[in-house]
């Protein structure tokens, strides 16, 4: 009788010991369902991305299709860095507000090509690269007081609240007062009135994939009513291959970029990248566990690294520079501690591209409440600016109000700098202000006198 085969170490143990090995579950106290699971979590609150993102970037030129794939493709590469490099339960991708920025401020208010525009992104990442590996990017971060910090997120919140609301038809022109209330009676405004309420209700029933589920829904009923085309088939929302991505891959205009002298537009990026993106880097980390009492944060030089070297990458493939979404913390949430979490989200992002034909019959109505709602949860950051100090709150103020108000996050970024220096120096108040600030603030100042704006 011959001997049954020596049975060898399952499959499955092989996974789960090499994961191990990889991502350090034990160490993180956490495992493989509850690193899928939160993966899962994290891919329903962010994937609104791959539907509201390449809308804006359409508006700026780019064919959707390609916007698409960019999308994706420099959220997963990022992604997968943060995850196999740094351990980092975070995804990272292009952010709502560099994308407005993008389109609404470079392309559409300077008029400059979307092409000139992604040298400048590149040109940005570059710059943050060699902040990131010579220690500057850290030291700088403390430069930028407090408040500034804040008002900059609640700033670009309403700036992308603004642009919704404009989207949906609800806020229109008016010659007399410059802006209006729309006609409310229009199915657009009626339409992106429904979804801003149906997705905030969802969002307090927390409810996973609210924002995704709104969006679909209030395609479907636009459909049905007519104000948007209907898919006539299957192949109207699933594609069987990949969208084309050469019509903006290595698309970049660097010489464009550096000969149009968009110093100001490059220092923009930066500066709302840096502070944007480390601020929600550290409070995530903290939030999954990973700052030890020292507040020291294990690879934290590599997800540095890794996101400096992905805005790169995202304007080779034809997107803006990345941000750190604050809608990790769903994931965190669910128990995400490793870059297993990230692993899984942007296995789930791949598969999208299959559904692009789908994205291309989303309605502006059914994306612009997501980006009122964006706005509404990017008010949170109100709270930190001070009010009992008149130096700090008119600097903070300006920096909000002037975003929308001039269409330009790089505008209310200059008054918010510049006036936050003068009142402190003139206020003999100075002391505590970083030095750096006067350089900064004084780099604002020579762009408004040569070129008038940002």
């Amino acid at each position: 009788m011959e001997k049954p085969p020596i049975v060898p170490q399952s499959e499955q143990g092989h996974k789960e010991n090499l994961l191990e090995r990889i991502f350090k579950l034990s160490e993180r106290n956490t495992d493989v369902k509850t690193e899928v699971i939160a993966g899962l979590t994290s891919f329903m609150a962010l994937s609104y991305i791959v539907l509201v993102i390449p809308f804006i970037l359409s508006e700026a030129g780019i064919p959707q299709d390609a916007a698409v794939a960019a999308v994706i493709f420099s959220t997963v590469f990022c992604t997968l860095m943060f995850s196999l490099w740094a351990n980092f339960p975070i995804t990272v991708g292009p952010g709502m507000g560099l994308i407005s920025f993008f389109t609404y401020t470079v392309v559409l208010g300077k008029g400059l090509s979307w092409q000139t525009a992604l040298g400048a992104v590149f040109i940005s990442g570059v710059v943050f690269f060699i902040l990131t590996i010579t220690g500057i990017r850290r030291k700088l971060f403390d430069v930028v007081p407090p408040t500034l910090r804040s008002a900059i997120g609640v700033g670009i919140g309403i700036f992308v609240a603004f642009t919704g609301l404009k989207n949906a038809g609800i806020i229109i022109p008016s010659e007399t007062t410059y802006v209006t209330l729309g006609p409310m009676t229009e199915p657009e405004s009626i339409l992106g009135m429904a979804g801003l309420i149906l997705a905030s209700i969802l969002m307090v029933k927390k409810v996973r994939g609210a924002m995704v589920i709104s969006i679909l829904l209030i395609t479907v009923f636009a459909m049905g009513i007519g104000t948007t085309p209907a898919p006539q088939g299957l192949n109207d929302i699933v594609t069987l291959s990949v969208p084309d991505i050469s019509a903006t891959f290595l698309q970049m205009d660097l010489l464009g970029a550096l000969k149009y002298g968009i110093i100001s537009i490059i220092f923009s990026f930066t500066i709302v990248e840096l502070f944007d993106n480390l601020a929600t880097l550290l409070g995530l980390s903290k939030k999954a566990g990973l700052m030890d009492e020292k507040g020291k944060i294990p690879n934290l030089n590599q997800a540095l690294k890794a996101d400096s070297l992905g805005t790169m990458a995202s304007a080779c493939f034809g997107a803006t520079a990345l941000n750190t979404y604050i809608e990790n913390a769903t994931g965190i949430a669910e128990g995400g501690r490793t870059g297993l979490t990230a692993l899984v989200t942007s296995g789930l992002l791949l598969l999208c591209l299959f559904l692009v034909p789908l994205v291309s019959l989303i309605p502006s109505e059914a994306t612009a409440p997501v980006l009122i709602l964006v706005g509404a949860l990017m008010m949170s950051e109100i709270q930190h600016v001070s009010f009992d100090d008149f130096t700090e709150t008119v600097p903070a103020f300006l920096t909000i109000i002037m975003m929308p108000l001039t269409f330009s996050i790089a505008e209310g970024l200059a008054f918010g700098f510049i006036s936050y220096t003068l009142l402190k120096l003139l206020t003999g108040k100075a002391k505590g202000m970083h030095w750096a600030m006067y350089p900064i603030s004084a780099a604002f100042i020579i762009n408004f006198i040569f070129h008038g704006s940002l």
